[in-house]
This record gives structure tokens, sequence and C-alpha cells, in this order.
């Protein structure tokens, strides 16, 4: 009859509690981020709407409940003909400050590109090969060249997106030919998953998805 070392045993259950509780506290220390930071629209109301003077204590979350309702209300506002054309004049506004103009037109035309639902930023996962050949990366596709940019390129080129691990918020543009670049089966999120897990999570094969209830 074997035997179990208590070290070696307690060292297991440890690494398993660890294994269940870091995904956990990343996760609410994220969620707690988050919600700190969109709580700070409070401060934006007047002193006698603030939770502390209106319930007698202050309740986390209300701001972040506050900002999400005041970006529904402007994207509802902003669908009808109306609104459309006050956010017309309101770019056109913001776009002819000195200084302001610059940075607000090209953060809304990168957050058009990224946000609108026909756009085609980060549409495709392809497979490049970088920093060198033979050595190969993920990457995303977020459209072609254009301008004078594409009338100094030689054949059919596209712009990637090649981001770093385990942060993907940072990376490199690259543009290269299509030819040199592999569409993978996989979807943006999976690729994601894939690139911030540093390859550990591998994502499942298209056909067999993933799980519509949770494991017994």
């Amino acid at each position: 009859m074997t035997t179990v070392k208590p070290k070696k045993t307690l060292k297991t259950y440890f690494l398993t509690g660890l294994l269940v509780v870091v995904p956990l506290a990343i996760t609410l220390w994220v969620l707690g981020l988050v919600i700190g930071t969109l709580d700070q629209s409070m401060t934006l109301l007047p002193g006698a709407w603030q939770s502390e003077r209106l319930l007698g204590f202050h309740l986390p979350g209300l701001g972040a409940l506050l900002t999400v309702a005041f970006v529904l209300l402007v994207g509802l506002l902003a669908h009808n003909f109306i609104g459309q054309t006050l956010v017309k004049w309101w770019d056109w506004l913001l776009k002819h400050i000195p200084i302001v103009g610059p940075i607000y037109a090209s953060v809304k035309q990168v957050s058009d590109t990224l946000l609108a639902g026909n756009g085609n930023a980060f549409r495709k996962a392809l497979l490049i090969e970088y920093p060198r050949p033979g050595v190969y990366t993920i990457a995303f596709l977020t459209g072609a060249p254009s301008g004078d940019v594409a009338q100094h390129l030689q054949g059919d080129y596209v712009s990637v997106y090649v981001p770093t691990s385990p942060n993907p918020t940072s990376g490199f543009f690259l543009m290269l030919p299509r030819s040199d670049t592999v569409e993978l089966d996989m979807s943006v999120d999976a690729a994601l998953k894939y690139i911030v897990s540093m390859g550990v999570v591998t994502p499942l094969p298209p056909s067999r998805g993933q799980p519509l209830e949770p494991p017994l």
C-alpha cells in the first residue's frame, strides 16, 4: 500500500487552489478597476445628487450605471435625423479648433474603424512570418494601404496589426504582400485568447465550438 507524502499533497492542494483563485481574483480586480474608473463620472453631478447625500453612503457601481445609461442615451439621440445633424455639426466644430482638431480627427478615425459594424478592422486572424523567415506569429487584418503609400508598393499588399503577448494593446503595424499571409479559420476572440495566454489556451477547431453547458 503506497502512502502519499504530506509535502507533496499540500503542494498539490496549493497549486489546485491557485488555479481556482487566481483567475477569479484577476477577474474581480479588472472589474473593480473598470467600475472604479466609471464611477468617477459621479463627480460630474451636483453635490446634492451624490449617492452619499441621497442614500447616506457610497454605492459602488452607480457611476458605472450612469455612464452606460449616458452612452445609450447619446446613441439613441444620434440615430435620428436631428441627432445626426448635431453630431456632424459637433464634429465640424471640434475639427476646426487648433491643436484639438487634429487629435480629435485622428482618434475619431481610429474609433470609427474599430467600432463600426461595417468596418474591416480586426475582422480576420492571419498567420505571418515575423520577425524573420521561419518564425511565425498571429496578426490581424486591418485593411489595405492607400494614398501615397499604396503608390510606392508594387502588387497586392495588406495592412496588419501584430499584437504583443500577453498585452495585445501594444504591437506593430506592418504592410506586407497578401501572398505572405495565411488566413486562419479562427475567430478574432479565439486568436486574442491565444495571444494573451502566450499559446497556453489552444483554440478549438471551428467544428467543435465551445460547450453550451458547464461541465459536470
